[in-house]
């Protein structure tokens, strides 16, 4: 048997259990996460750009256990995400990271966090989905009325987040945007603590105070989700007219 068909098989039989492949992909983001940012405290430039390029064939493997419209959400998620960091990092400051640089590592990051938010949202599954919406939206009240009163920093910035972010969770009772949510929450506290970035005490330009991490941080995250879900069907309608057969299998794979 070829190469190829091997490779064919071992996907199909991966995919035939999605819960299989969300498990497995919650389970490494985890790990990637937890492990990853300990050993980046250690790294210089240079360090980072191998931590990131072993990041990317992270997310790859694990795009290759995906279908494809997964796959072309979570690279969407990416672009507009890299995006968003030059942003709010480098150019407007909202927060920094340990090197006052963009870190290699953060764009297929961005692509790990999506992966695992639907992942949790595929393991919940239509009857837990309500309960995955409900710890996530708790999860911001709580978090966004703690740090307007008993937090020692004041986050107006990341309580106007969590707003934002109830709303979208109510208009469109996606479950992947719940599962983001615990995602990031976990990510940027756990990121935060190690040093890894650190957000400014004020929102520059607005002065709106905020937390280190703010409790809306999430919100920002999706947006860039709904930004790339509406680039993904972009992509999708695009491909179905242009002549590109590799772009034309992925859209009758979203489709689906």
């Amino acid at each position: 048997m070829r190469e190829a068909d091997i490779s064919r098989t071992l996907r199909s039989t991966v995919r035939s259990s999605p819960r299989r492949v969300a498990a497995l992909t919650v389970a490494t983001v985890a790990i990637w996460t937890l492990s990853g940012l300990f050993v980046d405290r250690y790294l210089d430039v240079t360090g980072q750009l191998c931590l990131g390029l072993v990041t990317a064939a992270v997310l790859a493997a694990l795009l290759w256990l995906h279908e494809p419209a997964m796959r072309l959400q979570a690279l969407a998620v990416v672009a507009i995400a890299s995006l968003g960091e030059v942003v709010g990092s480098l150019l407007w400051g909202v927060y920094s990271y340990r090197l006052h640089n963009l870190p290699a590592f953060v764009p297929p990051g961005h692509g790990l966090v999506y992966l695992g938010g639907a992942s949790l949202a595929v393991l919940a599954g239509r009857r837990l989905a309500w309960l995955l919406g409900g710890v996530a939206a708790a999860g911001a009240v709580g978090w966004g009325i703690a740090g307007m009163t008993v937090l020692p920093a004041l986050d107006v910035s990341g309580a106007l987040g969590c707003t934002f972010l109830l709303a979208v969770l109510a208009w469109t009772r996606r479950p992947v945007y719940a599962g983001v949510f615990l995602v990031v929450a976990g990510l940027e506290l756990y990121g935060t603590a190690l040093g890894t970035w650190t957000w400014r005490a004020a929102v520059p330009g607005l002065g709106l105070p905020q937390g280190n991490p703010p409790s809306g941080a999430a919100s920002g995250y999706v947006v860039f989700d709904v930004l790339a879900l509406a680039l993904s069907a972009q992509v999708v309608r695009f491909a179905r007219v242009l002549p590109l057969a590799g772009l034309r299998r992925i859209a009758l794979g979203v489709s689906r």
